[in-house]
């Protein structure tokens, strides 16, 4: 009888033990998938935001003043292409022109992201907003409609990107800091095409 009573008492306690480690292993499985992805009493995902871009450079070193002035200029200039491609995004009448301005935004806000971090892991805090001329160049536009205001955004962006083309071909032969001088030499290209592309859309609105 004894034996008989210390086995049963076993196998009890051992089915006892078995039902605690899987309660527990339940427990901590629901804890865990309620802390990431959807929640299970609220339905509401958890949003994150995304990461500032961030540039691989070769050399922390501060830059001189000559590749300051260029990075200051270039981020200037870049910004000025955003905003005046989201004005021509909203009112060209022109479809090309609209396409034109929403381009400009893509490729100058990636580039300025870009120069942005380089600057940032060098020491230099580039301006937040376009320089005075700049400014000007975008009041004069925004108080033109219609046709008018097509024919002088491209007549402004051909002029602004001739202009940039020779600063950057320049800069890329002066700079010393080669990060900036590796961005500068990838931008070049950019620069180019936006110029090729918008004395193209000039030539039809004539």
């Amino acid at each position: 009888m004894n034996r008989n009573l210390i086995f049963l008492l076993g196998l009890i306690a051992v089915f006892v033990f078995a039902c605690k480690q899987e309660s527990t292993t339940n427990a901590s499985s629901t804890e865990t998938s309620g802390t990431t992805g959807t929640s299970a009493t609220t339905g509401v995902t958890a949003t994150t935001t995304a990461p500032a871009t961030t540039v691989a450079v070769t050399s922390t070193a501060p830059l001189t003043g000559a590749d300051k002035d260029f990075a200051t200029k270039a981020a200037e200039g870049g910004m000025m292409e955003v905003d005046l491609g989201q004005l021509a995004a909203a009112k060209a009448t022109s479809q090309d022109v609209k396409d034109f301005g929403n381009r400009m935004v893509t490729d100058h806000g990636k580039a300025n992201d870009e120069l942005k971090s380089i600057a940032a892991q060098k020491g230099l805090t580039l301006p937040a907003q376009p320089g005075d001329e700049e400014k000007k160049t975008s009041n004069d536009l925004s108080q033109k409609t219609a046709a008018a205001f097509d024919k002088a955004y491209l007549s402004d962006m051909v002029k602004d990107h001739e202009k940039d083309a020779k600063e950057f071909e320049k800069a890329i032969k002066d700079l010393k800091d080669p990060d900036v001088k590796n961005w500068a030499t990838k931008t070049l290209p950019v620069v180019q095409d936006h110029l090729k592309m918008a004395k193209e859309i000039a030539a039809k609105l004539k």
